[in-house]
């Protein structure tokens, strides 16, 4: 079973400066961490294997720090990783990110199922595993809960709704995000604790991909944040003050102005 798991480093914290010149997130001397729904992705990637055999492959786009993240992922169950690292990938949008880790995948040869968190705590928008699902043209379930079980060739699952959940068969090769209802990740071992320090992480390029730089990063997103601030705010509150009687009277009288009544 080849088991692929993406990742993405984000910052520990919410209080995170815009660059003015470029409007992407300042990293640089910030603390970072694996994106939190990306450790259920992994953690049920190592029981995967850890049921049927094979191996979990980790892959991540990010500057060079990015790879103490693959490290981590390795301490806790990962077989290999790689880092996918260069400035060409810089300021890429969903889209260009999904291709360029298409083009990795395509690198690496035949996988069984792609694990992704639902979203990451930076972006929020839920949207580079299904676009990755495009890429590689294979089916996608999201927001899955529960794996019931693995055959040759199918996978049964239960996604999560907002009224409930579905059982699901999908065909592998697939792509599936989890929620962390699915499991509950473990803590990383001594012997993966010494196997990451060790372990040796392949940086791959664009050149590495074959990749166009107008098809990756900025250059390739369609998506641009062109201004990021705060909105004004367009209401206020105000007190009706007297007894209950005078502040009804001036409550109708307050609804009538503003055409609410």
């Amino acid at each position: 079973m080849r088991v692929i798991v993406c990742i993405k480093q984000v910052p520990a914290t919410t209080q995170v400066g815009i660059d003015p010149q470029t409007n992407t997130l300042i990293r640089q001397g910030v603390e970072s961490i694996i994106n939190p729904f990306d450790t259920y992705a992994l953690e049920e990637g190592v029981r995967i294997q850890e049921r049927l055999g094979g191996a979990v492959t980790v892959i991540t786009m990010g500057p060079p720090q990015a790879g103490e993240a693959l490290r981590e992922c390795i301490s806790l169950g990962a077989d290999d990783a790689i880092l996918l690292s260069d400035p060409a990938f810089a300021g890429a949008d969903t889209l260009a990110t999904s291709f360029t880790l298409a083009k990795a995948i395509e690198k690496l040869g035949s996988f069984d199922i792609v694990l992704c968190g639902r979203q990451t705590a930076d972006g929020d928008t839920g949207q580079v595993a299904p676009e990755l699902a495009e890429w590689l043209a294979v089916p996608i379930v999201t927001n899955v809960r529960k794996i019931h079980e693995i055959n040759h060739g199918s996978i049964r699952l239960e996604r999560m709704t907002e009224e409930g959940y579905e059982v699901i068969e999908m065909p592998l090769p697939g792509i599936i995000t989890v929620v962390k209802e699915i499991n509950t990740p473990r803590l990383p071992s001594l012997r993966g604790l010494v196997k990451a320090k060790s372990a040796k992480i392949p940086i791959w390029t664009a050149q590495d991909l074959n990749l166009e730089k107008d098809a990756i990063g900025l250059a390739g997103s369609p998506t641009r944040v062109i201004k990021v601030f705060n909105p004004p705010k367009a209401r206020r509150g105000e007190f009706i003050q007297g007894d209950v009687e005078n502040q009804v009277v001036l409550l109708v009288s307050k609804l009538e102005e503003s055409k609410i009544i």
